[in-house]
């Protein structure tokens, strides 16, 4: 029996009021506008063909759909790895780094698609494929439908379905609009973090004359860069600088004040460029929100948030 049809007998005998409708359809270009068409909410790309899931996310992404795509649950066994982010920030899997290539060098898109994947990286490879003798063979000859492969990689089926449930909670919580602040993916070790206090102390030192205002400890920094500013400068919006790279931002961030009259507490502190701090700090919040509203408006929002999470 098809899965579509397996899985329409089983949700409605959970929920026999429920409308499903299973096609038994292989997604490609002839099919796009019958499986696409009706704006659907949601679309969930499942796929594990590098070809099929990169044209389905292109087309999701030319018709404006909301779309959550899932990479490589195979190989893998450790339930705390599992993460949302966005495409340019997975990492460790090596389906969506074949994505991430084909998506940028066909279709010219470079994020902006949500996807679930493991950080752990993958314990096996493909299987070996052999003939009834144990002579190697060609994959490609048991082929049933061509580039779809023959050969799999080891699956503990308690993995997948974790994926299915995290896309699940996801998209039931924004059709809820109900917001959800994944964690983010950020490649520091504990090292960077006591750097960037450091870094912080000297700093209030030699622009303030003392460290006595410094209200946060490395803890709290770790919270800051990777919770608040997720590891990168608050004046950098674009993910260029995020994924395997990342590690090498810390050489050129450090924490500031983002109100000078105010001391270095986790509701004041901004992650910047060394580049940035000079004209920050030349800077009073007022000349901020009449030259660059958006900044300020968006930097304000995000301390509101450390404020609610340490009920300050």
């Amino acid at each position: 029996m098809p899965k579509a049809i397996c899985l329409k007998k089983h949700f409605s005998s959970i929920f026999p009021e429920c409308q499903i409708d299973a096609r038994v359809t292989l997604y490609d270009a002839s099919t796009e506008e019958e499986i696409l068409s009706g704006n659907p909410d949601f679309v969930l790309d499942c796929i594990d063909n590098i070809d099929t899931k990169v044209a389905l996310l292109a087309a999701c992404v030319r018709r404006d759909l909301r779309v959550l795509s899932a990479t490589g649950a195979g190989a893998r066994a450790d339930p705390t790895r599992i993460r949302v982010a966005d495409l340019r920030e997975s990492t460790n899997d090596p389906l969506s780094r074949a994505v991430r290539h084909r998506l940028r060098k066909d279709y010219g898109i470079e994020g902006g698609i949500p996807m679930v994947f493991s950080l752990e990286k993958p314990k096996m490879k493909l299987l070996p494929f052999k003939g009834p003798r144990g002579e190697e063979e060609n994959p490609s000859d048991y082929q049933v439908v061509p580039g779809f492969r023959v050969r799999v990689i080891p699956v503990l089926g308690c993995i997948p379905a974790m994926f299915g449930q995290v896309m699940a909670s996801i998209v039931v919580a924004q059709l809820a609009e109900l917001q959800v602040d994944t964690e983010p993916v950020v490649n520091f070790v504990e090292d960077h973090y006591h750097i960037l206090h450091q870094r912080l102390i000297e700093h209030e030192e030699l622009v303030y004359g003392t460290a006595n205002n410094v209200e946060v400890d490395v803890e709290e920094v770790k919270y800051i860069v990777k919770e608040l500013w997720h590891g990168r400068s608050a004046r950098d919006q674009s993910l260029k600088h995020v994924g395997r790279a990342m590690w090498r931002s810390v050489n050129e961030l450090m924490l500031v004040r983002w109100d000078r009259e105010k001391p270095a507490s986790v509701s004041n502190l901004v992650l910047l460029k060394f580049n940035e701090v000079d004209e920050h700090e030349s800077q009073t919040l007022d000349q901020i929100r009449e030259k660059e509203p958006e900044f300020f408006n968006r930097v304000s929002t995000v301390l509101r948030r450390a404020e609610s999470d340490f009920a300050l």
